[in-house]
């Protein structure tokens, strides 16, 4: 399809149709794909992005062109960047991916009833699914893979920042579907740039049966209230980590500052600090010190900035801000029990930490929080689908239904029942 940066409605409206009917024509194909099939596929992207690696530098170099023309922040630059590193992380994901069990076909129980009847519920993938992100090239590789694993079609619609990268890595999946003998239209880039066409995709219920959104809180807010397709939402990642009174001060000191700095443009890097009243005295310093080492902006409660003259004041907005950039809000609580209830107030219901050497502590604090993912004695940062084992995600899901947490290739599935009988008739 030609791409277009900047259509009419009615043309957004055609793109997007032919979109849904080269997608529906697939679909079929892709569900009843034997794992061979989409192995070869994902083996060969992968092959082929590291082959086409200068190819994809370049596309990315003309979208982070765009983008600091534009003025976008140095964050979010980060989270558009491709580099060596980077494209070979794509790779690795879309091997590892490729290694995983395919969840297509699974039995996840089976039972008989008195009347001679056998059930079976058998995972089945959840069909078409459209992806609607922002910033990140490195999401077209991992939906896409995932997608075709879990024997979902997918249609990806990139931000406008990241136009040119993800249409390079598109290109190269779509290359590798036709070599394995799977349709090219298994994965799909909406070719343009207008925002018109994601409103079309939000209608799109006749084809598409799934949206998940991945961005900023405006596209989050815009998909959920628009779409008429259900959508497997990502809010938010307000992620705090909870220093307690029986924390040890070094693990403490090195996790806060990985949890934060390690990269801070992703959705699991901590927002918020909670220290424990009876720990300022002696957890508190070595924190903040490593911090501010590392350039982190620090912003803090009166009783934090007694102990700290360079951190700023913090206001009752820092509480409920994704930064995304080296700066952190610092807030005292009365033991666990202030923590719980400072996180079901401010947070986003993503990924939560406590540091402490007490068992019963960390165990109520694992059993109250309710947010996606709870951590013991580890950095936010493995928020992360390869790092739990998912070789990649689609997003960290903040729903109760159906998904919670990583994204991977069982969450992109649903079942359906089999029923077996022997000519059995109901009385």
């Amino acid at each position: 399809m030609n791409v277009q940066t900047k259509p009419a409605a009615e043309d957004a409206a055609a793109l997007v149709a032919e979109l849904g009917r080269r997608a529906k024509a697939a679909a079929a194909a892709l569900r009843n794909a034997p794992t061979d099939a989409k192995n070869k596929a994902l083996w060969e992207a992968a092959r082929l992005i590291r082959a086409e690696k200068a190819a994809i530098l370049a596309a990315n170099a003309r979208d982070i062109a765009a983008a600091q023309a534009a003025g976008m922040t140095t964050a979010l630059q980060d989270r558009l960047l491709l580099n060596d590193a980077r494209v070979e992380a794509m790779a690795k994901g879309l091997d590892d991916i490729a290694a995983l069990p395919d969840p297509v076909g699974t039995i996840i129980e089976e039972w008989h009833r008195p009347n001679g009847l056998a059930l079976s519920r058998v995972r089945v993938p959840i069909g078409i699914i459209g992806v609607i992100y922002e910033a990140r090239p490195n999401v077209t590789a991992d939906a896409g893979a995932l997608c075709i694993k879990s024997g979902n079609v997918v249609v990806l619609r990139g931000g406008s920042d990241s136009f040119h990268s993800s249409r390079t890595i598109v290109e190269l999946l779509r290359r590798a579907l036709a070599g394995a003998g799977l349709p090219e239209d298994c994965v799909a880039l909406v070719p343009t740039t207008d925002r018109a066409a994601v409103g079309e995709m939000l209608r799109a219920m006749d084809w598409l049966d799934l949206i998940v959104p991945r961005g900023g809180r405006s596209l989050i807010d815009r998909v959920t209230q628009e779409s008429r397709v259900p959508v497997l939402r990502h809010y938010d990642g307000i992620c705090h980590v909870y220093v307690d009174r029986d924390a040890n001060v070094a693990m403490a000191r090195d996790l806060v500052a990985n949890a934060k700095m390690r990269r801070v443009s992703v959705c699991g890097a901590a927002e918020t600090l909670l220290i424990d009243r009876a720990a300022l005295d002696t957890h508190l310093k070595p924190v903040l010190e490593k911090l501010h080492e590392l350039g982190c902006e620090v912003r803090g409660d009166a009783e934090v900035q007694k102990r700290d003259p360079k951190v700023l004041a913090a206001t009752e907005k820092d509480w409920r801000t994704e930064y995304l950039e080296p700066i952190i809000s610092v807030a005292t609580v009365d033991g666990v029990d202030g923590a719980i209830a400072h996180i079901a107030r401010y947070g986003s219901q993503h990924t939560e930490s406590i540091v402490t050497d007490n068992e019963a502590t960390a165990q109520r604090f694992l059993g109250e929080v309710d947010s996606a993912i709870v951590m013991h004695n580890a950095s936010t940062q493995f928020a992360d689908g390869g790092e739990f084992g998912l070789g990649a995600e689609i997003g960290i899901s903040t729903n109760r239904m159906h998904a919670r947490g990583p994204v991977g290739l069982v969450e992109l599935t649903t079942y359906k029942n089999i029923v077996r009988g022997k000519g059995t008739l109901r009385p």
